[in-house]
């Protein structure tokens, strides 16, 4: 599922790609992902010049250029969704759902599932309706913010962090790859953590966030949990102890019993 790296990364596919330039052509070759009429989508974007992406948590706002910056695209990813840049023409992907044609190329949404999509939004209030619950962006959390949210009710710290109302951005292998790099198991209650366990996690999860959002993704280096959790016989990078692995809040999830001792 793309979460804030992977997101990152498709700003700056926009970012890199179309900024500055007009929108030639909309083509909604599946009607299913654009939460409105494909006449009205085609519509208000057509013609338009695209003016500089930006992302909050899971989501990318693409402004048009004038000076209230709309209509604006907004899109979330699901589990499979992306923005895909091809130079000149080229033949459609099977699983390319709208293409916005440009004079040197295509910026593609491409998504193999359909979970989510894109939305069109004309003013203010439709963005606010659409982002009003998210909690503050993860990239830019205070240390003091993420505790407050994290504590207003006892709950287990995976489920709390990847609770979007919470702190906005976070899936499931970044959740997991903080913890673990904070040495804190998934299960703990958020009403557990002492000020040097909530120093030590907001640390990783910037260093985390910083380092995936370099590269587009939670990455799978050797020294990262990411990087071994899909082995068959998977072990800690860190101290070589097997891995655990179970279903939290629905999620499956891994952890190092060593390093993250309930």
């Amino acid at each position: 599922m793309p979460e804030l790296p992977d997101v990152e990364g498709f700003r700056r596919v926009v970012a890199d790609h179309v900024v500055g330039s007009k929108v030639a052509s909309v083509r909604v070759l599946d009607a299913g992902v654009v939460h409105t009429s494909p006449e009205e989508f085609t519509r208000a974007l057509q013609g338009r010049v695209i003016s500089e992406p930006s992302r909050y948590g899971k989501w990318l706002r693409v402004p048009t250029r004038n000076r209230s910056g709309y209509p604006q695209l907004l899109a979330h990813f699901g589990m499979t969704g992306a923005f895909v840049w091809t130079p000149g023409e080229q033949a459609d992907h099977r699983h390319d759902r709208v293409v916005f044609e440009f004079r040197d190329g295509a910026l593609r949404y491409r998504d193999m599932r359909k979970l989510t999509g894109l939305r069109l939004a004309t003013e203010r209030s439709e963005v606010e309706e659409l982002l009003g619950d998210l909690g503050p962006d993860a990239a830019g959390v205070s240390r003091r913010d993420l505790r407050a949210r994290l504590t207003r009710t006892a709950r287990r710290i995976k489920p709390a962090l990847m609770d979007q109302t919470v702190v906005a951005g976070l899936g499931n292998l970044c959740v997991d790859e903080i913890l673990w790099r904070s040495r804190l198991a998934p299960t703990l209650s958020t009403t557990d953590l002492e000020a040097a366990h909530w120093a030590r996690l907001h640390a990783r999860l910037g260093s985390v966030l910083r380092s995936s959002s370099r590269v587009g993704h939670v990455p799978d280096r050797p020294s990262w949990l990411t990087g071994h959790r899909d082995e068959h016989d998977a072990r800690c990078p860190r101290c070589s102890t097997p891995l655990s692995r179970s279903k939290i809040a629905g999620r499956s999830t891994v952890w190092c019993p060593r390093c993250q001792p309930s």
